[in-house]
């Protein structure tokens, strides 16, 4: 199978970071749940739109300079590896193909930009954008009110949107629910990936 583009293309080409089988020709709603009381924080469940799991992220027991979190499909194969690096100048993850953490299994990286006064903003670089002059794509919104917003690179074109999703079971049980809607042939599971992110970056409270 021929690897998936490692470059941020037009809109009106499919995007596609981790595999061309997360690219639909239509819109799609991904249901994200992150399940705060179990005994390893940092699990998710992520859903279509009829309730079909899609993925499930588990926490890894952390290192002394890195926390990783791994991104299984329904079936428990791991999709992608998402590793914190904490000795940077910047709060930085590092997304990885599969279980690897490998450079060269890189598939993009994120970091904050600022998180002040409950503003979210989040800059993503693609793994072959090393000098990062400019972001392959931008988060920015409020996490306060779970409203964000991904654009790609610094236009104004939205390639997903994400929003809080109230129910009587997050109240009651403890859950943050979150719905995000991905644009036609934008690859869904690095949109997944990005909201893990800023979970984290949010649940940490760490400032760039």
């Amino acid at each position: 199978m021929a690897e998936p583009s490692q470059t941020a293309p037009s809109p009106t080409n499919s995007i596609c970071i981790v595999g061309p089988q997360y690219c639909l020709p239509y819109p799609i709603d991904v249901g994200i749940v992150k399940k705060v009381m179990t005994i390893s924080d940092g699990n998710f469940v992520v859903t279509d739109g009829n309730g079909n799991i899609l993925f499930k992220v588990k926490g890894v027991l952390p290192t002394f300079i890195h926390e990783r979190r791994v991104m299984m499909d329904a079936m428990g194969n791991p999709v992608v590896t998402l590793r914190r690096k904490f000795m940077t100048a910047h709060y930085r993850w590092q997304v990885f193909r599969g279980e690897s953490t490998e450079q060269n299994d890189m598939l993009f990286s994120a970091k904050t930009s600022s998180i002040l006064y409950l503003k979210t903003k989040l800059h993503v670089f693609l793994a072959n954008n090393v000098t990062e002059d400019v972001c392959d794509f931008r988060v920015e919104g409020s996490w306060f009110d779970r409203s964000c917003v991904v654009y790609l690179g610094e236009t104004s074109t939205v390639v997903a949107q994400m929003k809080r999703k109230h129910t009587v079971g997050s109240v009651l049980i403890g859950k943050d629910n979150y719905m995000v809607t991905v644009h036609p042939n934008i690859d869904y599971a690095f949109m997944v990936a990005v909201i893990v992110i800023l979970d984290e970056i949010n649940h940490t409270g760490r400032q760039s």
